[in-house]
C-alpha cells in the first residue's frame, strides 16, 4: 500500500520540483491547492518511483491523479491501481488532460473508460488580454471598469503584504456575511471549503509562495485576490472576491492583479482561473471574458 500523507509545508521543495518537470497547466497540479484544499478534499501525496502521486476523496469517491514527474509512468499507475485494490476501492483517475488520456490508452489500450467532467474544465486567459483588455469582446469589462473608477475615485491598489492579510481577512468575512443577508438567511453558516482554504492559505501566505493584491476604496478593503506559479508560462488565481454592490469591482482587481504579475513574471502566457465547479453564475462569468484556452479534465475507470 502506499504510504500517502497529507501535505506539510516542508514538502513544498521536493513537490514543487516535480510538478515543474510535468509542467501541467491544470489548477490540481499546485502546491497550494494541494495544501489549502487539504481538508476538503482529504488530499493525500507520496512519492513514487520519482513520481508526485496524489490520492483524494470528491463528489466521484476517492480517486488518484495522474502522476507528476518524468520518466516512465506505467509503473507508477500500476502501483496505484494495486493500493485501490489493497484498499478495496474501485481504481478511478481524475482530472485527466487530453494529452494525458492518449498517454493511458497507448499504455494500456482497452484497459480504462474515459469521461469528460465538464465542471472540472480550467479557463486560461491570455496574460495581456486581462491587463489590457483589448478588443471589442471585452468592451464590457472597460465600462465596468469606468464605472468603477467613476464612482470611487478614491480607489488605490496595493500589492498584499503581511501587514495587510488581516484586512483582507475582514473583507472576506464582511463579504461572506453580505451574502448570507442576500441570500436570506437569518443565522451565519459554516464558511464552507472555500472559506477553510483561504483562511488555512492566508495562514500560511509567505510560505506558500502566494501574490496577491488588493482594492481599497476610502481606505477601505473592496477587494482582493492572490495565486502563485502554476508552471512555466501560466500562473494560477486561487481566490478573488470583491464586493459585487461596487459596479467593476471584480473586473477591477482582475485587471490590475493580472497587469502584477504580468510586471513581475514576464515569462507568464497565461493566467488559470481554475474551474467553475458547475456553479451557474460562474460559468457565466468565466465565460465572459471569452478564455483563450480550456484544461478539459476526464475521469478513467477501469472497463
Amino acid at each position: 500500500m502506499i504510504d500517502f500523507q497529507l501535505p506539510r509545508l516542508s514538502d513544498k521543495p521536493w513537490v514543487d520540483d516535480l510538478l515543474r518537470q510535468a509542467n501541467y497547466r491544470g489548477c490540481e497540479y499546485n502546491f497550494t491547492n494541494l495544501y489549502a484544499w487539504s481538508p476538503a478534499y482529504d488530499q493525500r501525496i507520496a512519492r513514487v518511483d520519482g513520481f508526485l502521486v496524489t490520492h483524494l476523496c470528491g463528489s466521484l469517491g476517492c480517486s488518484y491523479i495522474y502522476p507528476a514527474g518524468q520518466g516512465d509512468v506505467a509503473p507508477v499507475i500500476r502501483a496505484m491501481e494495486r493500493d485501490a485494490a489493497e484498499r478495496d476501492k474501485p481504481f478511478r483517475m481524475v482530472c485527466l488532460t487530453p494529452r494525458q488520456v492518449e498517454e493511458m490508452e497507448a499504455l494500456f489500450p482497452g484497459e480504462f473508460h474515459f469521461e469528460a467532467d465538464r465542471d472540472g474544465f480550467d479557463y486560461l486567459y491570455e496574460i495581456d488580454r486581462l491587463a489590457d483588455l483589448t478588443g471589442k469582446k471585452l468592451h464590457a469589462k472597460r465600462n465596468h471598469i469606468n464605472r468603477f473608477m467613476e464612482n470611487n475615485p478614491s480607489w488605490t491598489y496595493e500589492e498584499i503584504t503581511p501587514e495587510t492579510l488581516p484586512a483582507c481577512l475582514e473583507m472576506d468575512k464582511e463579504w461572506y456575511r453580505r451574502s448570507m443577508v442576500r441570500e436570506g438567511l437569518a443565522e451565519e453558516r459554516d464558511l464552507g471549503d472555500e472559506g477553510r482554504a483561504l483562511r488555512l492559505a492566508m495562514e500560511h501566505y509567505h510560505e506558500l509562495g502566494l501574490e496577491g493584491g488588493l482594492i481599497r476604496v476610502y481606505g477601505e478593503v473592496v477587494a482582493f485576490t492572490m495565486g502563485d506559479m502554476l508552471c512555466a508560462d501560466t500562473f494560477d488565481v486561487h481566490f478573488e472576491k470583491a464586493y459585487g454592490e461596487l459596479q467593476g469591482a471584480y473586473a477591477m482587481i482582475n485587471r490590475e492583479f493580472a497587469r502584477q504579475v504580468r510586471a513581475r513574471h514576464p515569462e507568464i502566457k497565461y493566467l488559470n482561473r481554475e474551474d467553475d465547479m458547475g456553479v451557474e453564475g460562474l460559468r457565466k462569468a468565466k465565460g465572459s471574458y471569452y478564455p483563450d484556452l480550456m484544461v478539459e479534465k476526464y475521469f478513467a475507470t477501469k472497463e
